[in-house]
C-alpha cells in the first residue's frame, strides 16, 4: 500500500500554545480533523470539493501569532470545516489553495465561470440597440 504523504499538520492552540486534543493535518487530496483525547472522532474533507477559503484573525489571535482558516466546501457532514488557532495561516491558507487547484486539475473537476462581456449585457437603452441592428 502506498503511504500517505503528509504536507502540513498543526493543532488547534490556546493562548498560542498546542494544548488540545484538536489536530489537523493535510494530504494531497484530503484535509482531516481529529477530535478527541479518548473518544476520537475524525473527519476529512476531499480537496476538490472545496469551493472557498477564508482566513480570520481576531486581535487575540495576532497577539498569540495565530489565527483561523475557515475551508467551506461542497462536503455533506462538513460544509465548513474551521481550523482554529493554527500557526502561519496565511501560509496555510495559500497551501491549501494550491493542492485544492492541483487537486480539480487532477480530477478534471473544473467548472466554467461564464462572465457576461459587453454585447451580452445590456446596460442601458444604446447598447440595445446597437445589438438590434
Amino acid at each position: 500500500m502506498e503511504e500517505i504523504k503528509t504536507l502540513w499538520k498543526d493543532r488547534r492552540r490556546r493562548l498560542g500554545l498546542p494544548l488540545s486534543f484538536t489536530k489537523y493535518h493535510l494530504t494531497e487530496d484530503r484535509i482531516f480533523c481529529e477530535k478527541g483525547l479518548l473518544n476520537l472522532h475524525e473527519e476529512e474533507i476531499l480537496l476538490y470539493r472545496v469551493r472557498d477559503l477564508e482566513l480570520k484573525r481576531s486581535l487575540g489571535q495576532r497577539i498569540f501569532g495565530v489565527g483561523s482558516v475557515l475551508v467551506h466546501s461542497s462536503d455533506k457532514t462538513m460544509p465548513i470545516l474551521e481550523l482554529k488557532n493554527i500557526r502561519k495561516p496565511k501560509e496555510v491558507k495559500e497551501l491549501l489553495y494550491r493542492q485544492t487547484e492541483t487537486s480539480k486539475d487532477a480530477r478534471r473537476m473544473r467548472t466554467m465561470e461564464f462572465v457576461g462581456n459587453e454585447h451580452n449585457c445590456h446596460h442601458d437603452g444604446a447598447a440595445s440597440d446597437d445589438l438590434d441592428q
